[in-house]
């Protein structure tokens, strides 16, 4: 069995699902994938379901957790990642579906959890500078400046903070208290990497170019915005009055920036 799982949260992705699952399945690194499919309206999970029979023929690659609605991005991870841990994956990888995230990056955040140490992998827009595309100026700003505020606020010296492409190594999911995590939008984002960051896990984050989706509908909303930044307030007060502790031997909390080739 593969040691990575590609966890990817859809809702209204059947215009973009069967190309993704079919670009990760052909990586030279053997990747599982689990969709959880919110019961989207369009058939994403009909499509899963079919593709099941063609990749699932010696091995099975592709699994398919289907919720009852529309819950939040937050709570489709938790799932997942409770699914990943169940069935003994070592390291539990989640990404969009809509090829924001560049495939061919998660052999580059894996091999940055396997070779070079790291708890946590980010795939990171602007560890480098401002890697995007597609974007008006105006998330663009709005975006690196709420990373910035992030910083500030918390003291994690992360770049990318609500970066959503990210590789974890099980130990921190079953150290982090899943179901006390409280975010459910992109907020969940930075408390995932807040909490293995205060756990003393070691994050690095990982250059990549992330380009804005051609086909389907961005699920940015206002409220996404107001959660993050009220809640990033509310979660540092929380922390001073918490105690991180976990099993195995702590490493010093940091962050790493390992240089490696785009295409590596």
């Amino acid at each position: 069995m593969s040691k990575a799982i590609v966890i990817i949260p859809t809702y209204n992705e059947r215009e973009n699902i069967a190309d993704m699952i079919d670009a990760v399945m052909n990586l030279p690194l053997s990747f599982h994938i689990l969709i959880v499919d919110d019961n989207s309206p369009d058939g994403t999970a009909q499509a899963v379901e079919e593709l099941k029979a063609v990749y699932n023929r010696q091995e099975i690659r592709l699994h398919l957790l289907k919720r009852k609605g529309k819950l939040g991005l937050g709570t489709a991870y938790i799932a997942g990642f409770k699914y990943a841990l169940q069935y003994g994956y070592d390291y539990i990888m989640e990404m969009d579906a809509d090829f924001s995230h560049d495939p061919k990056d998660l052999p580059r955040l894996l091999r940055v959890c396997m070779e070079n140490g790291a708890d946590v992998a980010i795939g990171s827009r602007y560890v480098s500078g401002v890697n995007v595309v597609n974007w008006p100026i105006g998330r663009v700003l709005l975006s690196y400046f709420a990373s910035l505020y992030v910083r500030i606020i918390t003291g994690m010296p992360v770049y990318d903070t609500t970066a959503g492409f990210v590789c974890y190594h099980r130990s921190v999911l079953e150290t982090i208290p899943l179901d006390e995590v409280k975010f459910i939008g992109y907020a969940f984002q930075i408390e995932m990497k807040f909490k293995a960051w205060k756990y003393g896990f070691k994050l690095a984050e990982v250059p990549i170019v992330f380009t804005e989706r051609t086909r389907g509908q961005s699920k940015m909303s206002a409220g996404i915005f107001k959660e993050a930044f009220f809640g990033v307030l509310q979660m540092e007060i929380q922390s001073w009055f918490a105690k991180y502790q976990r099993r195995r031997t702590p490493q010093s909390a940091e962050v790493t920036q390992p240089q490696l080739n785009q295409n590596g």
